[in-house]
């Protein structure tokens, strides 16, 4: 177990932590969450060690052992990706070596029956134990099923790490803890350098992991896969909740809500108090129950409610110019980088207003694809071409990593604004949380958060007609996904997203293009549908190749058909789930819309026009409201109605 006791700890003057105490027992799986900022790898940092608190103590359970992967690290890898990994089993390598020393000791003796002999037969068994307790055998077969598990291919563990991204660099940073074994797995942000595939491998590693396992993490089907227990972190305090991510989420509006009505009723209580006090203060008659309520006063203890930040990014898109119907298309497009043939062969054609994800394993040529859509590439073979009219904006994957660190976040902004917009500047950073003192700081100093930010705010600068967004996700937190999810729902223009995050994505595209095995497959439909019958085709391909080895043709088992059978209960679920969600966005969109308008009406501000136009617009955005509330009531019916057949 690890006991936090009392912890306190204080950045810039303020308390991310004011005397915490908690528990995280042998076989949690616990996810921390809080706004950015809130302190969740600070905490992660002081239990593993590396950071002291200011008061209070950690104490970990003797001979148990931490092991963390910070969000962000620079590895120093100078060996082959196996050669590197196969470091994890060093203690073994030791415990071995030290095995063979008391083998060949005990082998020596002859004094049999003295008690150093029984203690060095005592100390032989210990070691043994530990070396299979650390799974001493099948080294390299194990080193290479967590690599495959985490996206690596087999020709790729000859390879040198320095050859690779910083972000396959992390994947074996994260293969070698997961092959230590750690009592506790302290992980921090795991699936930034993750595609689909690997993520869902990590989930299954995780949910039969022998140790506990804490989490932070941005990406709620991740969490609610894996947690149990989820740790909120705010304003210096947190609340502890013995549930998922998702029932966390309920639990905690419900908990806030009860602060509120409780203290209403208080603040009730006191007034009355006060009342009775003031109208009978200077009665004698009455002084005895005067005093009486005065000490009343005295003792009751004030209720206070969490202080929420309010603030998150508030945007939409510019209105999509218009475009020709076709807004590209691609034959017999093909894409090499020297030996290494990414794709070859693809056809497609977009349509004007389609919703698409670009899915697949890293390396696949989802980016690749990206920049050769917005003109980054050109040495390609076969054809691609854009069509008439159609304007880019374009978010890379590294997008946050190409700003200039020098600038401050105003000169990022003002350099590249045109036209109408220049006067707009301050307002435009404001949206995404940037204040008068935030302007003016450089780049280099940001977050990874606030750098993202940043240049989600350089997108809305020109109009475009087609967003390419590639990994638009990354050091978002979740309140500012959502926003974002919203504000690409009311997109009416071509949407093109590479994401992993199965949350965001679903819901949002109406169309998969899939990068696999050197082509490109379309699937039309979510992308949970899309996981489901990945999982068939596989386990058809499983089916094939034992009729292929099998002398007669096998039925399929009944536990087989109830599987698909409550796979398919499962994506009818998520669909009306979908639904459901979809329109509440809407909903909420629109109830803002209508809230900015009623607020000009009643503001008397000269500056507004009020005119018949006005009204139309408010009428009209009414009746749309309406019509939305009756569609939100006949999908929640549907819901209910399916999750209680």
């Amino acid at each position: 177990m690890i006991s936090v006791n009392n912890l306190s700890v204080q950045f810039t003057g303020v308390n991310l932590f004011d005397g915490v105490t908690f528990n995280i027992s042998d076989r949690d799986r616990v996810g921390l969450v809080g706004k950015n900022g809130a302190g969740k790898s600070t905490l992660l940092k002081i239990l593993c060690g590396q950071q002291e608190p200011e008061t209070g103590t950690i104490i970990v359970a003797s001979g148990q052992t931490i092991g963390y992967l910070p969000q962000e690290m620079i590895p120093d890898a100078v060996g082959t990706v196996l050669q590197e990994t196969m470091t994890a089993f060093e203690q073994i390598d030791r415990l071995e070596k030290l095995q063979d020393r008391l083998s060949m000791e005990v082998a020596e003796r002859t004094d049999y029956e003295s008690t150093d002999y029984e203690r060095l037969l005592m100390r032989l068994h210990d070691v043994t134990e530990q070396i299979t307790m650390l799974g001493g055998s099948g080294r390299q077969e194990q080193a290479e099923k967590v690599l495959l598990g985490l996206g690596f291919r087999h020709g790729d563990f000859g390879r040198l790490v320095g050859e690779f991204s910083g972000g396959w660099q992390m994947r074996v940073e994260l293969a070698k803890l997961l092959l230590k074994h750690p009592d506790y797995l302290l992980l921090d942000e795991p699936t930034n350098h993750l595609d689909i595939e690997s993520i869902q491998w990590l989930e299954n590693y995780l949910s039969t992991y022998s140790g506990a396992v804490v989490l932070v993490s941005h990406d709620r089907t991740f969490l609610d896969n894996i947690t149990k227990r989820t740790i909120e972190i705010t304003a210096g305090r947190i609340y502890d909740y013995k549930v998922s991510y998702s029932e966390y989420v309920v639990q905690m509006q419900e908990r806030r809500a009860s602060q509120m009505a409780s203290l209403t009723n208080q603040q009730r209580q006191v007034a009355q108090i006060e009342a009775f006090i003031e109208r009978f203060r200077y009665k004698a008659t009455k002084s005895k129950q005067v005093q009486s309520r005065i000490k009343m006063l005295e003792r009751m203890e004030e209720i206070k409610v969490d202080e929420v930040s309010t603030e998150s990014i508030r945007f939409q898109f510019p209105p999509a110019p218009h475009s020709g119907k076709i807004v590209m298309e691609a034959s017999h497009l093909g894409k090499a980088y020297g030996d290494n043939q990414v794709f070859d062969n693809v056809d497609y054609i977009v349509t004007y207003g389609s919703k698409l994800a670009f899915v697949g394993r890293n390396g696949e040529g989802k980016s690749t694809m990206a920049k050769i859509i917005v003109g980054e590439l050109n040495d390609y073979t076969g054809c691609f071409r854009l069509g008439q009219g159609v304007q880019i904006g374009y978010y890379a994957q590294n997008q946050a990593a190409m700003l200039n660190g020098e600038k401050t976040v105003f000169e990022t902004i003002d350099d590249a604004a045109v036209g109408d917009i220049r006067p707009k500047i301050r307002n435009i950073l404001g949206s995404f949380l940037f204040d008068d003192d935030d302007i003016e700081k450089k780049v280099k100093v940001l977050s990874g958060g606030e750098k993202a930010r940043l240049a989600l705010a350089k997108l809305l600068l020109t109009p475009c007609n087609l967003l390419v967004l590639d990994e638009p996700t990354n050091h978002l937190d979740m309140d500012s996904k959502d926003v974002l999810k919203n504000a690409l729902l009311q997109y009416k223009g071509t949407l093109i997203v590479v994401s992993h995050d199965r949350d965001f994505l679903q819901g949002l595209t109406d169309s998969l293009y899939e990068f696999r095995d050197g082509g490109v497959h379309e699937f039309k439909g979510d992308i949970f549908e899309f996981l489901e019958q990945r999982q068939l085709d596989h386990l058809k391909d499983l089916e094939t190749t034992k009729k292929q080895h099998a002398a007669e043709p096998q039925a399929v088992s009944q536990n087989k058909l109830n599987y698909q059978q409550s796979k398919e209960r499962e994506r009818e679920l998520r669909k009306l789930r979908s639904a459901v969600e979809k329109i509440e966005l809407e909903i909420s969109e629109l109830e803002s819309t209508i809230a900015d308008k009623e607020t000009k009406l009643s503001s008397g501000d000269a500056s507004v026009t009020v005119d018949a136009t006005f009204y139309t617009e408010y009428q009209a955005l009414k009746d749309k409201l309406e019509e939305r509330l009756s569609a939100w009531e006949d999908a929640t019916i549907a819901l209910e109605e399916f999750e209680s057949r």
